[in-house]
């Protein structure tokens, strides 16, 4: 008697806002390898439209939106496109693209805070939510967590890290969970003397060792911002107290977390340095097929090594653990100052060394309370950035 036959899972649609950018091609490789599983339906980018088109025409995807209004006017009129293709202009856009019918799920890929008015779109829209924006949960993660309770939808970690902590916690109950360790690479200046960091340029601090990523979560790796803002995106996901996050360096980059359980035992995930694993984990959960990328070889000799946070010469992690038990609007005047003082150290306008002072001024001089609306929260945004673009200023070279 033959066996009954299982019917295949229906493909997942994707909403993909952040094409473009690195997470976005990273997504674009998982899509490619796995057509029976995935089917991108929409599709969103800053401006860089002339890209987007040559990704529409290979995944066939109709819904397009460009954030920058002229660009997406110029990509309108450019001819590059398919005439069924639906043009969606500005944040706007973005929301209609978070809210498409047909969509399943929606990546959030974009760089900053620009992506929160979309996650909280999709997620009313009761869409499943995977977020590489950590940004987000900075400045807004008390009201996007409510916005995934009452809507009922599922909201997947991209970063590696906590990707890796979402499945290592899989079968367990939080109230077993003693604290959860994200592992830090060190950045491009790890292993360089204090007295050097005086000197770097903007070239310098884009070399990371085993990443390729963005420019400004490049810059924060550099400064260990990006793992401050990690840890404080980790209480929102996994309803943890500041104390039961911490963060360890591990120049290897192979070890995502450690999560250590109330009996004193631990778990670990490891996979090689892509964003393919996190990406696919996040896309097709429940559902675990190969990936897109070889494996660890545990047939070569490969070491692990782990050690703790100098806080003296990472400033903007110790701020960042100071603003998770500070609470309130202090995670959104941090992130916000932060953002301002990497754009300037990328312009040229700020040293590197000067970055931190920005975030800890703003810090000192911003409002601090604990917010009753989303509205408040981004008065405080706004607020923050006009004080950090301001001590740049004074900081300027």
């Amino acid at each position: 008697m033959a066996a009954p036959t299982v019917p295949s899972p229906r493909r997942k649609r994707l909403v993909l806002l952040g094409a473009t950018g690195s997470i976005g091609r990273s997504t674009l490789r998982v899509i490619a390898a796995h057509p029976d599983h995935l089917e991108l339906v929409g599709i969103a980018a800053h401006g860089n439209w002339q890209q987007l088109a040559s990704i529409a025409a290979e995944f066939r995807v109709r819904q397009v939106g460009v954030f920058d209004e002229r660009a997406a006017r110029e990509a309108r009129e450019s001819g590059a496109f398919g005439p069924e293709t639906v043009f969606h202009g500005g944040l706007d856009g973005l929301v209609s693209l978070a809210t498409l019918a047909e969509a399943d799920i929606v990546l959030v890929a974009v760089v900053g805070t620009t992506g929160l008015s979309p996650a909280l779109a999709a997620l009313a829209a009761g869409k499943d939510l995977a977020l590489a924006s950590k940004e987000i949960l900075v400045l807004a993660g008390k009201f996007v967590m409510a916005a995934a309770r009452a809507s009922g939808a599922s909201l997947r970690p991209v970063d590696s890290e906590h990707a890796a902590v979402w499945q290592c916690l899989q079968d367990h109950r939080g109230t077993e969970v003693r604290r959860i360790i994200l592992t830090a690479s060190g950045g491009a200046f790890r292993d360089w003397p204090v007295e050097r960091l005086a000197e770097v340029t903007p070239a310098d601090a884009l070399k990371h060792p085993n990443w390729s990523m963005g420019p400004k979560i490049t810059v924060d790796s550099a400064t260990l911002a990006n793992k401050g803002l990690e840890l404080i995106e980790a209480q929102w996901l996994f309803n943890l107290r500041a104390e039961q996050c911490q963060a360890v360096l591990h120049s290897q980059s192979i070890a995502h977390c450690l999560v250590e359980f109330v009996d004193g035992t631990m778990l670990a995930q490891l996979s090689p340095p892509s964003m393919t694993f996190p990406i696919q984990r996040a896309l097709l959960h429940p559902q675990v097929v190969p990936g897109v990328e070889s494996p660890l070889g545990l047939d070569k000799v490969f070491s692990l090594d782990f050690r703790p946070v100098d806080e003296s010469r990472f400033p903007l992690f110790r701020l960042a653990r100071e603003v998770m038990q500070t609470g309130g609007t202090a995670p959104a005047i941090y992130n916000a100052a932060n953002e301002v003082a990497v754009a300037a150290f990328l312009d040229q306008k700020l040293p590197f060394l000067a970055i931190s002072s920005v975030v800890e001024h703003t810090l000192r001089d911003g409002s601090h309370f604990e917010p009753a609306s989303l509205s408040e929260v981004l008065a405080v945004d706004t607020e923050s950035r006009e004080i950090a673009r301001r001590m740049c200023n004074k900081l300027a070279r």
